[in-house]
Formats: structure tokens, C-alpha cells, sequence
């Protein structure tokens, strides 16, 4: 029959599926009066995995060394956030509000069930939603995070503004700096993660807007002052991950997560920092 022929992730029949995030398409969904952009690729059919971004971050800051490999045999989702990128509406000032706007682009999207892959404040939002909606979750990742209320996570803002400053004034991507070792591997591995993100060279998305970073900083030092969750409710198979030279969000809050959550693994590599899963992708990735 005719109507049976294979629909790929772009609609049309007997289409390659993408796998490269470089070449993903852009799109967008709207739902309680805020449109999301997102971008997905791999193999549809099946759980999505989606994809938490960090801190100040659009669609375009998702390394493709991590993504694709993924993509390769998983359908995978990034999304931007209310009031980031390309997705409209005002930032919300606490990382629990930012959980039920993921929460709203995941239904509007249509999905029941989802795998999380997440990334810093990504990682604060995906713990707040498997708190919420721990039916919505069957499995999680969370890199480069740390539990609410745990030790130091209040001092993220200003370890970032000292670090935009250094990044300013030697006209460097402030990620080099944030998510990198200042040696001569962080340095090496810095400058090749801000290559990367270079790859995708049309359709990029719109930049954050500093009230938007602002604000996002705002909740982070809410959720690090605010009473622990008890994570010991999550139940769904959970890989954490870090450098062990995490100045953001201090190596010892992965370690923190992972005594909170029962039967999760942990994974921290050495001589990297806030970016270890970047720094070592051909290790991570698989």
C-alpha cells in the first residue's frame, strides 16, 4: 500500500534519517502560549531522549560529538527553554518553573515517556521534572549538576561573571574558561569544544538575552539556597557524570547526587573540569 512507505524524521518517504545535529532541522511547537523551538534527528519511533541544556545556552550549544553519536540509533530532541533562543515568553526565576515548561514542551510534543540527557542547570531541570512526573522519566543522565541545596551551588553566578570577565578580556569564548582547565589540555580541549560549535553554519538560533542569563543565574542561587529534595525517590536508571575539577558546580556535588540516588553510576574524569563529558566525548558518547 501506498501510505506504508517509511516516513522519516523530516516527513517525507523513504528519506535518509538525519544524524548529524549540524544538519537538523529547525522547528517549532506551541502550547499554553509560548512557542518552543527544537530541533530533532536520529531514527524516530520508540522513547525520545531530550536533551537539557546548560546555563545561558541555545539550541546551538549542544556539542555534536555527543549528539550524533546518539542520533545514530536513538531519536533525539533539543529544545530551547521558555524565553531562550529562539522560544518566546520570559525566562522563570526558579529551576522548578523551568521543569514544568520542559514538561509542557514534552506534552505538546506528544510524548508519554522520555529518556533525559542533561547538562548543569539542564541537569537542576531534569531532577526538578523526574521529582514532579516521575512516570515521564524511564531513564537519566545527569552531567556536570548537582542536587538543590547542595554545598556551594549558590556561588555558580559569581564563578561565571569572573570567568566572562577573564574570557573578555583575552577575547575568548568564556566557555574555554567555565567548562575547561586553564592547562595545556583544558586549553586544547576548550578551544576544539568552541570549534565544534561552530559546525552548524545555517539556521543558527537566536542568542540569549542577558536579562534571560540573569535570571537563569537567579534560579540557580535560589535552587542552591532552597531545602534538598529527597532524590531518593528516583528509582530510573541514572548515569552521573563530571570532571573532577568542576569550578561551576563543584566536582563534589556529582558524588553528593550519586549517594542520593540509589543504584546510579558515577563517572568522573580526570584532569577535566565543568565540560569533562566534552573533553572526553569518545569516551562518554557510547
Amino acid at each position: 500500500m501506498q501510505g506504508e512507505s517509511v516516513m522519516s524524521s523530516t516527513g517525507t518517504p523513504n528519506e535518509a534519517v538525519i544524524t548529524s545535529y549540524a544538519k537538523a532541522p529547525a522547528r517549532t511547537v506551541s502550547a499554553d502560549g509560548v512557542t518552543y523551538a527544537y530541533r530533532e534527528l536520529g531514527p524516530k519511533g520508540g522513547i525520545p531522549v531530550v536533551f537539557f541544556v546548560h546555563l545561558a545556552a541555545t539550541l546551538d550549544n549542544w556539542d555534536p560529538r555527543i549528539i550524533d553519536p546518539i542520533a545514530k540509533g536513538r531519536h533525539v530532541i533539543a529544545f530551547d527553554n521558555r524565553g531562550v533562543g529562539a522560544s518566546t515568553g520570559q525566562v522563570p526565576d526558579s529551576v522548578e518553573a523551568m521543569a514544568d515548561d520542559a514538561y509542557t514542551f514534552i506534552k505538546a510534543l506528544g510524548y508519554d515517556k522520555i529518556d533525559v540527557f542533561s547538562f548543569s542547570l539542564g541537569g537542576m531541570v531534569a531532577q526538578a521534572l523526574v521529582v514532579k512526573h516521575p512516570e515521564l522519566v524511564r531513564k537519566l543522565v545527569l552531567t556536570g549538576t548537582g542536587p538543590k541545596g547542595g554545598k556551594d551551588m549558590d556561588k555558580v553566578a559569581r564563578i561565571t561573571y569572573w570567568d566572562i570577565l577573564r574570557a573578555t578580556l583575552t577575547r575568548s569564548d568564556p566557555k574555554e574558561f567555565l567548562f575547561f582547565n586553564r592547562n595545556a589540555t583544558g586549553k586544547a580541549a576548550g578551544r576544539a569544544f568552541v570549534n565544534r560549535l561552530k559546525e552548524r553554519t545555517v539556521d543558527r538560533d537566536a542568542e540569549i538575552k542577558t536579562k534571560a542569563f540573569q535570571t537563569q543565574l537567579k534560579a540557580i542561587k535560589k535552587w542552591g539556597r532552597s531545602a534538598p529534595d529527597d532524590l531518593s525517590s528516583i528509582t530510573q536508571p541514572t548515569l552521573i557524570a563530571n570532571g573532577d575539577n568542576d569550578r561551576m558546580v563543584p566536582s563534589v556535588l556529582s558524588e553528593d547526587l550519586h549517594r542520593r540516588i540509589k543504584g546510579s553510576e558515577l563517572i568522573i574524569y580526570p584532569d577535566s573540569g565543568h565540560g569533562g563529558i566534552f573533553q572526553y566525548h569518545q569516551e562518554f558518547a557510547p
